[in-house]
């Protein structure tokens, strides 16, 4: 057997969101500089920021930013990311089976519709609470540590207060919509393929439920879910990133991709998002169910040992 045994009783809910965020943060730290390598690749396209730079694939581009900028710059915003996955993957990994039972009102094996339902109520409700994060966290990204260039923010606090000063509360919330609708797919998609696939695999007796069940089920929801949604991250990314102005909506900023950049803009970064997607789901829900499976375990020692000190009482 890999990995803690599976869960006898439901975990609370305040367990399955403290497991959402610190597992989400961990698979942060572990696939940022993918991340980063697929917001540069994204907006790369939209304007020349410094010429002589380009960037050719996603390995290219961590090597081009290591090259040019040092080690630390594929780990910009990162701190704005952790502080977006404390807000974010909580609400949204963590709340995701209440959801479901409350559309269902507590009934076993609920439909794919409901899964779907539940995955973009949860995905709304992550990004209208946590949006200012993920804008701070792109900007970060995209702006270059070069001699010579200007930089927008010194800090994560410094953005956050520019943004408003500059943009105003609109600022900070700017791209909800189609980081909303980004969200509403990427949850759905990941939770109910992640759900699906290892039903599927435990239900056919394929393997067990522990690591390898869960890296397989992580892995395959990973690549449907970048498939489904990598046109909306890329309008997401370069609509958060872009200066006021620059675009009057988040549809306007898709339609000038389109006509400027043709169709295929839409999958910039598509490698780079596949495999931070992909890698970050493994490491996700792999820690995940660990993580939740590991407070479960001392949550029954703790009981345990006060029923006994009562007991001894």
């Amino acid at each position: 057997m890999v990995g803690l045994k599976p869960l006898d009783v439901p975990p609370p809910l305040g367990v399955k969101m403290a497991s959402a965020g610190a597992a989400a943060c961990i698979a942060d730290i572990v696939t940022f500089p993918l991340d980063t390598a697929k917001v540069r690749l994204q907006i790369q396209g939209e304007k020349t920021a410094v010429e002589g730079i380009r960037y050719r694939g996603v390995f290219g581009t961590i090597s081009t930013m290591i090259r040019t900028e040092g080690p630390k710059s594929v780990y910009n915003g990162l701190v704005a990311g952790l502080q977006r996955q404390v807000c974010f993957a909580s609400i949204r990994i963590g709340l995701y089976d209440n959801v479901k039972d409350f559309y269902t009102g507590g009934k076993d094996n609920p439909g794919v519709l409901v899964r779907i339902l539940a995955g973009c109520t949860t995905g709304a409700m992550a990004v209208s609470f946590a949006q200012p994060t993920d804008v701070v966290k792109v900007r970060f990204q995209a702006q270059m540590n070069l001699n010579g260039v200007a930089r927008r923010y010194s800090g994560t606090l410094q953005a956050y207060k520019h943004i408003f000063q500059n943009e105003g509360i609109r600022g900070l919330w700017k791209g909800t919509l189609p980081n909303i609708t980004r969200n509403a797919l990427v949850n759905c998609t990941e939770l109910v393929t992640y759900d699906l696939i290892k039903e599927a695999i435990l239900r056919h007796k394929l393997m067990s439920d522990n690591l390898p069940c869960h890296f397989v089920s992580a892995f395959g929801a990973g690549f449907v879910t970048t498939v489904i949604a990598s046109p909306v991250d890329v309008v997401k990314t370069r609509y958060m990133n872009s200066p006021p102005g620059q675009y009057k909506s988040a549809i306007n900023c898709a339609w000038t991709m389109l006509s400027k950049e043709g169709p295929t803009a839409f999958y910039k970064g598509f490698v780079p998002s596949f495999l931070r997607l992909g890698s970050w789901n493994v490491v996700m829900f792999v820690s995940f169910e660990q993580i939740k499976r590991a407070m479960m375990v001392t949550k029954k020692r703790i009981d345990d040992r006060n029923r006994d000190s009562c007991f001894k009482v």
